[in-house]
């Protein structure tokens, strides 16, 4: 940790997070105070904890929970939407509006899970470039309402029965995956940036202990509550599906229609309380430039582009460059986050099972007297338990014995769980192509209790704790600050390739043909689990390190909207003076 001290004594001793002088802090019993510095000998014998979170990410997870309130709702009865024939009256054993089957069905909801992965690109490019994160999220917000309406009124009995429904769910899924694409690109960074701090110090609680409060786990926190806030909102399913069920697909889709007005609600009426970063520029027209300097004009990679080496080197190129070293820099954090994100194709592949294979395969087991769709609600239920669990006991308890688990670690140990949940439902299938009166060809109901599945759906969640939620974290955290929803938006892209992966599966997803493709994607996750920690594991070594010499580039976001990174630079140089 002698790094870290020597790095910030040499260059933010003199200076806050808004550029002004400061005098050094003695002793501190308020709670909500940034106290010293953390010496080597306080990093080896003080634990690591959490920071408050403010009141303005409180409102960004509601808007989250909102927003995924309507997601989950409405992607909760699409298998059973494509895949049977309306019943012609409800309560119905089993509900259905298109008949279509479940090759279709799973094509289709794919497909959805593709776009509304692929479309967080467009959302990124808007808030980095354009209009910020808040005003990118209003505006994709109203797409999102037009595409909730027409889905919501081509359900309507009247219109099922006149073949209205499927062209009103192809155009309905593509405005629905644009406006959530848009969002999701931009509301987690939100979430981030409302934490301000950007560096480890030492605070002196009321009972008299000395802590270290670190960005990273304030920053583990709070995605961990963005993250308990977005399976709040998916139980949403639960009432979806019963209406289904009992009602009808238009009241299941109402339903989350009605709940996203108070999202645009709290977006709007907090609108003076989120902390908001500027658009920067174009950022992709100048890493465009910067990476065709790198591949055809310089030898020797990205570091050569700098323009302190290329004015030694190529003096004419580097009055051409529009970039400035901070930058180069800012680039290579940006893709080293991003090679760590190949891996997660395969993680949600594991995950998207369950919201269209394994709902089928529910259909063929005895559910009682509840739909067979709303199995997949286990999922969030076990992570409202769990998440808050991890947050109290499990994760403190590892920092009071000195044990930090780092990104690299968690995610690692997510892609088991992962493994071990496909593995299981291989299991699962097996036992029902062994069961009567169907075995390998189930038509209706083998005669086997979908309760078999819950255990698919607790490995599924343990998953997702230790992968989704650390992705999460690990995106904001290794993004410059020019590049937080970008960085976002390729995390996010990420499920688009597993949705590429699933969509080369759809012709194995028809028995009895199911039971190998579970153990494959099971035996692809597992290796995924070894090669991540094999290869990365030096990542989390450096972990706390690198985020603390971050802070100089974090520092810029003072200077964001500027179009001349050489001025940016320029101007932080002199306002910053000699170290």
């Amino acid at each position: 940790m002698s790094n870290i001290a020597e790095k910030t004594e040499q260059e933010h001793k003199h200076y806050d997070e808004d550029f002004t002088s400061v005098e050094p802090h003695h002793e501190f019993h308020d709670d909500t105070l940034e106290g010293p510095e953390p010496t080597e000998e306080d990093w080896k014998n003080l634990r690591e904890v959490a920071d408050h979170v403010p009141i303005s990410a409180y409102l960004v997870i509601l808007v989250e929970f909102c927003e995924r309130f309507t997601y989950y709702g409405l992607t909760g009865p699409f298998q059973n939407y494509i895949q049977y024939p309306d019943p012609g009256s409800y309560p119905a054993q089993q509900p259905g509006a298109m008949g279509r089957g479940q090759q279709t069905a799973t094509a289709l909801t794919t497909f959805f899970t593709f776009w509304c992965y692929i479309t967080p690109i467009i959302g990124a490019v808007v808030a980095d470039q354009y209009l910020g994160k808040y005003r990118t999220i209003v505006l994709f917000a109203g797409f999102y309402m037009v595409g909730l309406l027409i889905l919501t009124c081509t359900a309507i009995p009247s219109s099922i029965a006149n073949g209205s429904a499927f062209p009103g769910y192809v155009v309905s899924i593509i405005i629905i995956g644009l406006g959530t694409g848009g969002i999701k690109a931009n509301v987690s960074p939100l979430v981030a940036e409302q934490y301000q701090s950007k560096k480890p110090f030492i605070r002196t609680q009321k009972n008299g202990n000395r802590v270290i409060v670190t960005p990273q786990a304030t920053y583990q926190k709070v995605f961990n509550m963005f993250y308990w806030g977005i399976n709040i909102g998916s139980l949403s399913a639960i009432a979806t599906t019963e209406l289904e069920k009992n009602v009808g697909f238009w009241p299941a889709f109402l339903l989350p229609t009605c709940m996203f007005v108070p999202c645009i609600i709290v977006v709007i009426l907090g609108r003076n309380r989120y902390v908001q970063t500027p658009p920067r520029g174009s950022v992709f027209l100048e890493a465009g430039k910067l990476f065709w300097y790198a591949s055809v004009k310089v030898k020797g990679g990205l570091e050569a582009c700098k323009p302190s080496n290329l004015s030694a080197s190529h003096p004419e190129l580097a009055a051409k460059a529009t970039w400035d070293d901070i930058f180069v820099d800012e680039i290579k954090r940006a893709l080293k986050a991003c090679i760590v994100f190949c891996w997660f194709p395969i993680y949600w592949l594991c995950y998207q099972q369950m919201t269209n294979n394994l709902l089928s395969q529910a259909s063929t087991m005895l559910t009682g007297n509840v739909p067979n769709d709303i199995m997949q609600n286990i999922d969030p239920i076990v992570l409202i338990i769990l998440i808050p669990f991890m947050e109290t006991v499990f994760y403190p308890t590892l920092r009071r014995f000195g044990i930090s688990m780092r990104p690299i670690m968690r995610i690692s140990i997510g892609f088991f769980f992962s493994a071990v949940a496909m593995g299981y439902t291989a299991g699962i299938q097996s036992m029902i192509y062994k069961t009567p009166p169907y075995y390998d060809h189930p038509q209706g109901q083998n005669w086997i209790s979908a309760a078999y599945q819950i255990p698919s759906y607790v490995f599924v969640a343990l998953g997702e704790i230790f992968a989704s939620i650390t992705g999460l974290e690990y995106a904001y955290k290794k993004a410059p600050q020019s590049m937080k929803s970008i960085v976002m938006a390729l995390f996010l892209l990420t499920n688009c390739f597993a949705s590429i992966l699933a969509f080369a599966l759809v012709s194995v997803t028809v028995d009895p043909k199911l039971t190998w493709m579970y153990t494959g994607i099971a035996g692809a996750a597992f290796v995924c689990c070894i090669l991540i920690y094999a290869i990365h594991w030096k990542n989390d070594k450096v972990d706390i390190e690198e985020d603390a010499i971050a802070r100089t580039d974090e520092q810029l976001e003072g200077y964001q909207g500027k179009t001349n990174l050489k001025d940016t630079a320029a101007e932080y140089e002199a306002e910053k003076g000699p170290a």
